[in-house]
């Protein structure tokens, strides 16, 4: 579930960085310094993202050569590190650290009830198919 965790986690942070930060523009990583700080912190984000996509891919491969792939267990991490991603960028980097917000110069409440609203749907779908598989146990997980 970990591994796929990892993987939820890295697509939701690669269609964040690539739909909202590059093709929207709607703001960066980081934005409370300059515009070349904030290119730099959605450059670090998008690396770390990769590095996580990359490695959370080779450690899948991994489980299903040796055939330890339980794909509810799979399905049920990956919506859960799609959700710990929204939740915790909607949060603490929005709202806690203040490092950007989703978008300047409208009223941001429909946007942040928006982005943590799905967070939460992400994690909870996370959460019923983790039950769902442990009911299911690790053998009919298969």
């Amino acid at each position: 579930m970990v591994v796929c965790g990892v993987i939820g986690l890295a697509v939701t942070a690669a269609i964040d960085e690539i739909v909202f930060h590059q093709i929207l523009g709607w703001h960066h990583f980081y934005d409370r310094s300059t515009l070349a700080v904030g290119l730099l912190s959605d450059g670090l984000l998008h690396t770390a993202e990769l590095l996580a996509l990359v490695a959370g891919f080779f450690a899948y491969a991994d489980l299903r050569r040796r055939r330890a792939l339980a794909p509810a267990h799979a399905w049920a991490g990956f919506f859960l590190g799609a959700g710990v991603f929204q939740l915790f960028d909607g949060i603490v980097d929005h709202k806690l650290l203040r490092l950007h917000q989703i978008r300047y110069g409208v009223d941001i409440a429909p946007y942040d009830w928006a982005w943590n609203i799905a967070g939460l749907v992400l994690l909870l779908t996370g959460v019923v198919l983790a039950f769902r598989a442990a009911r299911r146990g690790p053998a009919a997980a298969r």
